[in-house]
């Protein structure tokens, strides 16, 4: 490829951006493992729990849109510096929070900044900036499997770490982990933006912003994504304890979870692979309605560790796969110039979706004693999903000169 001046190497985009992403989502991929360990240690409901975790994917997505804006005007270098720092003190704080309230404030509050600051948006924007557009969905492929991957690696040795040093330790260790992105965030250090003086751009951050929320497509992809949201965070969040209440012992959830990340680098690979040659739309369209599919057969099969694992393996392959395809049909549509920050509020949908299915889950098991209806939800919505994805135009817009401005 040929790279703009000053910009990054693809190698170097791909290995630090890859390792930050590993990290800040599988440490986040495991949060479910402590949902018994702390509601039992201080005596709390699993909706305390839950909120929380809801209100750490509410904050994630209103501070992913100002990360995003942040790290277009001044690099992602300094976003992720910040998000890896609150990301260390959000854990010590779960770890050691008496209260439900400071333990929603550090699990949810810092932890959910961290996030804004350490993942798909921020690393996507300097993918977008620095590899050429025939080969991004590949590249953001990459990214999402990194993420994948990070749940595959931390999830187990997150449950090895509760079981072996106990639950509060484990999350300082995690803690130290979260540390190592500073030195990765180096690597995604852009030159042109070392002085503090950004890159050209031919918008304005509120000419995007006009110019992409009336914008059908903007809109489709958003809803689309909210249903991400509300399926992947109830299933990750609920489904250990779901096993559990039905009687299979815990490394049953350990290994599900495991297996959803390892299945999951394949499909968010190929999902940025086929994104170069399949339109984003039919690819976003499949996943949604083949979730809805996935969900119901394992709802009716009889419940074994082997029908777990066959569920976590597909779904697996469904799970982040609608990363790339969204994102970049973002890219493609928009350009890059404002893509972390668009890419945020595309996010933010996601993240209420998040906020409604981890809750959802938690006030309905309390209400009802069952996750049943949680379940039927997120079917009904993956066939929604399913069916507004189809009518995206994913065409660049074309600007006239009255529409742009320095």
């Amino acid at each position: 490829m040929t790279h703009r001046p000053h910009s990054l190497s693809i190698q170097q985009v791909l290995i630090c951006g890859a390792a930050i992403v590993t990290l800040s989502m599988g440490i986040r991929h495991g949060f479910g493992l402590w949902l018994q360990p702390i509601t039992q240690a201080q005596n709390w409901s699993r909706e305390t729990f839950a909120f929380a975790i809801a209100i750490q994917n509410l904050v994630w997505g209103v501070s992913g849109i100002f990360a995003g804006m942040l790290a277009d005007r001044f690099g992602a270098f300094r976003v992720i510096l910040t998000g890896s720092i609150l990301y260390a003190m959000g854990l010590i704080g779960m770890a050691y929070a008496t209260s439900a309230l400071v333990f929603s404030l550090t699990a949810g509050g810092l932890i959910g900044m961290a996030q804004a600051g350490t993942t798909y948006a921020i690393v996507y924007g300097v993918i977008g900036r620095n590899i050429s557009a025939n080969r991004r969905s590949w590249a953001m492929g990459i990214a999402a499997a990194a993420g994948s991957f990070g749940q595959f690696l931390m999830v187990p040795t997150e449950g090895f770490l509760i079981n072996n040093i106990g639950w509060q330790q484990a999350l300082v260790a995690l803690a130290a982990a979260a540390l190592l992105m500073i030195p990765l965030a180096r690597g995604l250090r852009e030159p042109h933006f070392r002085d503090g003086a950004g890159h050209f751009r031919d918008q304005s951050i509120m000419q995007a912003l006009q110019e992409a929320f009336p914008y059908r497509s903007f809109q489709l992809l958003m809803a689309g994504y909210f249903v991400c949201g509300f399926q992947v965070v109830f299933i990750g969040v609920h489904m250990p304890s779901y096993l559990k209440d039905q009687g299979l012992a815990p490394q049953v959830a350990s290994y599900s979870l495991a297996l959803i990340g390892l299945f999951n680098v394949l499909g968010t690979y190929a999902s940025g692979l086929l994104g170069q040659k399949v339109e984003k739309k039919f690819i976003l369209a499949f996943i949604y309605l083949a979730r809805a599919v996935v969900i119901s057969v394992f709802l009716v099969v009889p419940l074994t560790p082997m029908s777990v694992y066959v569920f976590s393996a597909v779904m697996g392959l469904l799970w982040l796969s609608t990363v790339p395809p969204t994102n970049a049909a973002v890219a493609q549509i928009f350009g890059v110039a404002h893509l972390s920050m668009l890419s945020g509020f595309v996010f933010f949908s996601h993240q209420i979706g998040s906020f409604l299915g981890v809750w959802l889950g938690g006030f309905l098991y309390d209400r009802t004693g069952s996750y049943d209806l949680v379940w039927y939800i997120a079917i009904g919505l993956g066939v929604l999903a399913a069916l507004l994805n189809l009518p995206i135009k994913e065409a660049a817009l074309v600007r006239t000169p009255v529409q742009q401005g320095v």
